[in-house]
């Protein structure tokens, strides 16, 4: 046994070669860093990749915003839905209910969905940054419940990972949950069938919100 394994250790060794002399390679630093250039246009890429990811997207001037959340409340036949403390969003017809005490995983799941804001979006990716805090809410709001609508900010969206990163920097010290949502939760089996809702919203409506 042991004259098969130095066997095989020899010739792992004569394919790998001599050990180079000049160390690790350098990795390579070509890549966009957070606050270069961009050659296009934010707010359309973002809205662009987010209906790609199977979420729908609605964009709203300021003033239509309520509007337009009641309209899809009533498409989706909201009664009830969870807000993070002190809602900055009222629904007409739509009772908010705050997480204020937090709300257990059941109660969450008897609600219709859940609205929040978002700390960042990401145009490259069509993501959602969420960090725990303010309109975001805590991380349990936006697991829970099978529908999120969730309002974006014209002037939150970044344009690429790197940004977003840099941008989350003090969620990160106060060690925050940072959440990055790319569409409604999906996954696949082994036959690659889509299944949508196992590890989070099975929809996800975005409000991207132009002044």
């Amino acid at each position: 046994m042991t004259a098969a394994r130095d066997e095989v250790m020899r010739r792992i060794r004569d394919a790998l070669g001599p050990a180079p002399d000049a160390g690790p390679p350098e990795v390579p630093r070509e890549y966009r860093q957070a606050g270069e250039p961009i050659d296009f246009d934010v707010l359309e890429r973002f809205c662009e990749v987010v209906a790609d990811y199977d979420a729908t997207v609605h964009r709203v001037a300021g003033r239509k915003l309520r509007g337009a959340l009641a309209e899809v409340c009533r498409a989706h036949g909201v009664k009830r839905l969870a807000t993070p403390v002190g809602p900055p969003w009222k629904v007409r017809g739509v009772e908010l209910v705050a997480d204020d005490p937090p709300l257990g995983a059941r109660e969450l799941d008897a609600l219709d969905g859940v609205l929040t804001g978002c700390a960042a979006a990401v145009a490259e990716t069509g993501s959602i940054v969420l960090d725990g805090a303010g309109r975001c809410g805590r991380r349990a709001l936006t697991l829970v419940p099978d529908l999120h609508l969730c309002v974006v900010l014209a002037e939150q969206i970044l344009p690429a990972v790197p940004d977003a990163i840099a941008a989350m920097a003090p969620a990160a010290r106060e060690g925050r949950p940072i959440t990055f949502v790319s569409g409604p939760s999906a996954t696949a089996d082994i036959e690659l069938s889509r299944v949508h809702g196992v590890h989070g919203p099975r929809t996800l409506e975005v409000f991207v919100v132009e002044r």
